[in-house]
């Protein structure tokens, strides 16, 4: 797994996204939804949206996106960021693996 393979599964997952999304809301989740459009004039989309936006900067934040994403595709969100990875940008890949078994004979 790599870039490539993370830049396919967000492809493919934005285009099965349409426009609207059927969520199934459980009976806390409603509540909490019912509070928060009280507090902020009603507007589910906004709401949604910002939810979204936030849990995408907590698990940036925090760490969690990298984890799922090094344990998923072998990459962080800064290598995505940039289209390359660590060992791309520092030139680690361009070496051939040396042979440990070989190295001291003659």
């Amino acid at each position: 797994m790599g870039l490539d393979d993370l830049e396919a599964a967000m492809t493919s997952a934005y285009g099965e996204m349409d426009d609207e999304v059927d969520v199934e809301l459980d009976r806390e989740t409603r509540n909490e939804l019912a509070l928060l459009l009280a507090a902020f004039d009603g507007d589910r989309g906004e709401l949604f949206r910002r939810g979204i936006h936030a849990l995408f900067r907590q698990t940036v934040d925090t760490g969690d996106l990298d984890f799922h994403l090094r344990e998923g595709f072998d990459v962080t969100y800064d290598e995505y960021l940039s289209g390359m990875t660590y060992d791309e940008m520092t030139g680690q890949d361009q070496y051939p693996q040396r042979d440990d078994d070989r190295r001291y004979q003659m």
